[in-house]
């Protein structure tokens, strides 16, 4: 292996002919080159898609009312469902499966944009009634003062947490919010913290524009009585979420007599089964980026198989005299094999490094002049499936090695010595 003669013959056998090496290299650089670039770019969009998760706990269901659309117990069709704090009291006591059960009002309804005047500055925000365990749902950072608490929810405190963009349109920007107060529907409320997302673009704008204040004080103050508009509930560790919605769904269908087989009656949005479809869409991507990649090299691998069959035929005459004085066979087929690793090798790596250095200049590019590519996040590749690269590459330069060292083993030394 280390016999500098032998590497030397390498060497030579190689650049007798530079051109033919040099074409040969470059299908397996081009194989390896093109699957780096797609490993990088599906990683790149897959970090892009998975943003929208960002911050918010993925084994999460989300619940909301709307009408019935079957006859049920004595109840015509088309009735409007209207949850109350009673459900969240039975939520509480039947749902052991629930890690936190957090019911959210949202004045104007989803999305709603509301009126929030301070001073002579105003702005449409969306203004949400909230539990404190929303935090953990949502994912809120706090960039200064705190979120809300227990007894904010007790006593009906007229307290508010707002977000980065509400603070930027409300206040100068070197001025203190916290202990000031914002007007809501012609209701102050006393601001005790701002907060920020883990979400980026356009969802982190919308996001922090948003402003929580206490459930029961929503309630009160906004004259929504005691309902819920919805739900917010992730479940127990290593449960799947999708166990406790229908647990959910059968509490609250029997609480509000709506027939079992009425699956309109209640609106769900399952997290976990998005988030579940997008990790399977990527992990096809992964392997069809594989298989491309692969059948690519193989292309590669099957020309480095073709030139080291020229190059036996081409050496005929040297093989039947190392044979002739004694040459083992396996000393024959090791240098044949050898050659063929060695060129598939440094040709892949050189394919590999010009495939990471692109992405690395693309990733440069997107930090440097804030280039917004929507879902598509800076591309990268990571060093294991790098590292597994090369394994495949080796592989790919033993197999391409095998024919030619098996047809180099089976000349004859009398018909190699009389071949011209």
């Amino acid at each position: 292996m280390f016999d500098i003669d032998k590497w030397q013959e390498i060497l030579a056998t190689l650049t007798r002919n530079p051109l033919r090496t040099f074409l040969t290299a470059l299908g397996v650089s081009w194989g390896i080159f093109m699957l780096i670039i797609m490993m990088g770019a599906g990683n790149g969009l897959e970090a892009g898609a998975l943003q929208e998760f960002r911050g918010t706990a993925t084994n999460s269901m989300f619940l909301w009312a709307r009408r019935t659309s079957e006859a049920y117990a004595g109840f015509q069709p088309n009735r409007p469902i209207r949850m109350t704090n009673d459900d969240y009291d039975a939520l509480q006591r039947l749902l052991p499966e629930a890690r936190i059960i957090a019911p959210r009002n949202q004045l104007g309804g989803f999305r709603g944009g509301n009126n929030v005047t301070r001073g002579k500055k105003n702005g449409a925000f969306e203004i949400m009634g909230d539990y404190p365990q929303i935090r953990d749902v949502e994912g809120v950072l706090l960039n200064t003062g705190r979120f809300l608490n227990p007894l904010d929810i007790e006593e009906h405190r007229k307290v508010c947490v707002i977000g980065t963009r509400v603070q930027e349109l409300l206040f100068e920007p070197k001025e203190n919010p916290l202990g000031e107060y914002i007007r809501i529907n012609d209701i102050y409320f006393q601001v005790v913290g701002v907060f920020r997302t883990k979400s980026t673009g356009d969802r982190a704008e919308q996001e922090t524009q948003r402003i929580y204040i206490p459930f029961s004080t929503f309630q009160r103050a906004f004259n929504y009585g005691n309902r819920v508009s919805w739900f917010a509930l992730t479940s127990q560790d290593n449960l799947p979420v999708s166990e406790m919605e229908e647990r959910v769904m059968s509490i609250l269908k029997r609480r509000h007599s709506v027939a079992p087989t009425d699956n309109r009656a209640f609106g769900h949005f399952n997290l976990e089964q998005q988030y579940q479809r997008i990790n399977s869409v990527f992990l096809g991507i992964r392997f069809v980026s594989w298989v491309v990649g692969i059948l690519t090299l193989l292309a590669g691998a099957i020309g480095v198989s073709n030139i080291m069959l020229v190059i036996v035929k081409e050496r005929t005459k040297e093989i039947g005299i190392r044979r002739a004085i004694g040459a083992k066979p396996a000393s024959i087929v090791s240098q044949i094999m050898l050659e063929s690793v060695i060129l598939t090798l440094f040709s892949g790596y050189a394919g590999l490094v010009l495939g990471i250095g692109l992405l690395e200049g693309i990733a440069w590019a997107m930090d440097t002049f804030k280039i917004e590519a929507g879902m598509f996040q800076a591309p990268y590749i990571q060093l294991d499936l790098a590292i597994s690269a090369l394994i495949v590459l080796g592989v790919a330069g033993l197999f391409a090695g095998l024919l030619p060292a098996s047809r180099a083993v089976r000349i004859r030394p009398v018909d190699a010595l009389r071949a011209e």
